[in-house]
């Protein structure tokens, strides 16, 4: 998996009018929410226990994860004890460098198989990023189902809820706040992107998601928000199911298919082109491809180009 496609080529930066921040969702539990939500402008999370504390989640450049940084010093001074990765993307793991060693990175065992195959790509496929130092810092604790960390008074629950977005992805639960980072799982006012994951694998994660009855749920890209995220999402996807479909029955391809969709309620979702990758990734589940199983993300990733007319913007 050499690339990482979480992130697009690069068009020039939107200004931010507020620096991000992180906000209190529930007692000790903070969201730091990077408008607008696009290619490369993640979510991350802070569980600040008594004594102990757990960031899910870095940036994607140097500079967002020094402002992050700054952000969990000012309410864990010294830094976090452990990062979570949700996956392997290098929005959500490029900044891992700059917690540790002091923070013990921990991720899904194939999330740290495929952070060490995709490396720093991203980089040399988008030079013009302004990336900064971004080491590339693999994660040195790996679980495989679940793995529950105490930040002394609150546990953070890992699950594995992949294949969805990715392969291997893992939510992070805070039951004593009913508090659920999704990472890429669940997306707010964003295009969800499910190419190198599930369409089906993402149907039982959400469904598995909701069984948690969080009362906040911090997606991996877009504002905070409740179930209905998980809900919204879950309406995106069964939308595309329904679209390849009828586009494979028509002898559509994905490409076609995208092009005479009519988008409807998800017109105003940000980063349209990925309807192209999720059609790809639904027409391959229903030729019978398993979930999570490898598909030509270059291909796909041209084809997102042709539909969007040009390269989609990044801001990161």
């Amino acid at each position: 998996m050499s690339t990482d496609t979480d992130t697009a080529p690069i068009a020039p930066a939107a200004p931010e009018a507020v620096a991000p921040s992180l906000t209190e969702v529930a007692e000790g539990v903070y969201a730091f929410v990077q408008p607008d939500g696009g290619w490369c402008l993640n979510n991350a999370g802070l569980v600040a226990g008594r004594g102990r504390s757990v960031l899910v989640d870095t940036a994607a450049t140097e500079a967002r994860t020094r402002r992050l940084r700054e952000e969990v010093e000012r309410i864990v001074p010294g830094g976090p004890d452990f990062v979570v990765n949700t996956h392997f993307h290098g929005d959500h793991t490029f900044g891992n460098g700059q917690f540790a060693p002091r923070a013990v990175i921990v991720a899904h065992e194939g999330t740290r198989a495929d952070t060490e195959e995709a490396g720093l790509g991203l980089r040399q496929l988008w030079p013009d990023v302004a990336w900064g130092e971004t080491p590339l810092t693999l994660p040195t604790l790996t679980f495989r189902g679940a793995l529950t960390l105490r930040a002394e008074d609150l546990r953070v629950e890992l699950l594995h809820v992949g294949p969805a977005h990715t392969a291997n992805d893992v939510v992070a639960w805070v039951p004593e706040r009913s508090v659920l980072f999704t990472g890429d799982v669940v997306w707010s006012g964003v295009t969800p992107y499910v190419l190198m994951g599930s369409i089906s694998g993402s149907f039982r994660a959400l469904d598995r998601l909701r069984s948690l009855r969080p009362e906040v749920v911090v997606p991996g890209h877009g504002p905070v928000g409740g179930v209905e995220l998980i809900d919204a999402t879950e309406a995106y996807l069964r939308w595309i199911q329904r679209l390849a479909e009828d586009g494979r029955r028509a002898g559509l391809t994905p490409l076609e298919a995208a092009e005479r969709a009519d988008a409807g309620a998800f017109a105003s979702l940000a980063d349209p082109e990925r309807l192209v990758g999720n059609l790809h990734r639904a027409y391959a589940e229903l030729g019978g491809l398993p979930p999570g199983a490898r598909i030509d993300v270059a291909a796909s990733f041209k084809e997102m180009v042709a539909f969007h007319g040009g390269l989609p913007a990044c801001h990161a």
